[in-house]
């Protein structure tokens, strides 16, 4: 999986998107990798802890690319949203504890991610952003029922509609991040949270997690399905495919212009 590095020490399996020369843009090998990198670690019961992050200091993963290609018909755009929204259900809903170590920016689908995974340590350079809206586009990861859980509907709004840049700790006064570090510290603090985490008694922290998730997660995927009609609807707009055509002519992920 060269999109994807998968690395076990002990208890504690690494995924590394890998594509620091597209700022860890999605593609749909990236997805797929990454797919079959979560189901990997979820599967083996010798590991306890997951930690995401990305290749390269610049970017944890920065949306979409459009390099790979823009959906041109509904079919193709289902399948590539459907991949997007089974890695959240991946990393909520299952039983392992899964840690994001943000490295630098989190955009669009990458910040959604972000925000799928149970505790999240962010590089004091990090910045993230959800740029949907403003590329005629829609959000994933079920976040229109999480963001507002989490910040409250006039904030979460502002941060849907708006787009506007947050820095790392400004996301960790909003309470989108568990910690805030050097970004030289970041990989050895993430390895230290899992760690931790790892040596908790494992059936009570599985119990804990699918406690936590299965009293919302009739409402969440409730908010995926919208989310992902919502998002099919708009790639097949001629408006919506304008915008990404000139945004790929750019050579730019979608979610990094």
């Amino acid at each position: 999986m060269t999109t994807v590095l998968f690395e076990r020490r002990d208890a504690v399996a690494t995924i590394t998107l890998n594509r620091p020369e597209r700022l860890n843009a999605i593609s749909p090998a990236l997805a797929a990798d990454l797919i079959a990198a979560l189901e990997r670690g979820i599967e083996d019961p010798e590991i306890r802890v997951l930690i995401l992050t990305g290749a390269g200091d610049r970017a944890f993963c920065a949306g979409d690319d459009l390099r790979e290609g823009i959906p041109t018909g509904r079919a193709d755009a289902r399948r590539l949203v459907e991949q997007v929204q089974t890695v959240t259900r991946l990393i909520m809903f299952q039983d392992k504890p899964v840690v994001a170590a943000v490295n630098g920016w989190a955009v669009g689908g990458g910040f959604e991610w972000v925000m799928n995974c149970d505790l999240s340590i962010w590089a004091e350079q990090a910045k993230a952003f959800l740029p949907e809206v403003s590329l005629g586009l829609g959000v994933t990861g079920g976040v229109t029922a999480l963001l507002p859980r989490i910040v409250g509907w006039q904030r979460a709004r502002a941060l849907f509609i708006l787009g506007e840049h947050q820095s790392a700790s400004r996301l960790l006064e909003l309470g989108l991040a568990h910690a805030v570090v050097p970004g030289d510290r970041l990989r050895a603090e993430a390895e230290a949270l899992a760690r931790r985490l790892a040596d908790q008694p494992p059936a009570a922290l599985r119990g804990l997690k699918q406690a936590m998730t299965s009293v919302h997660r009739e409402e969440i995927e409730r908010a995926m399905t919208e989310e992902t009609e919502t998002l099919v609807r708009l790639l097949a707009d001629p408006a919506s495919l304008e915008r990404l055509t000139e945004l790929r002519s750019r050579g730019r992920p979608a979610a990094a212009s």
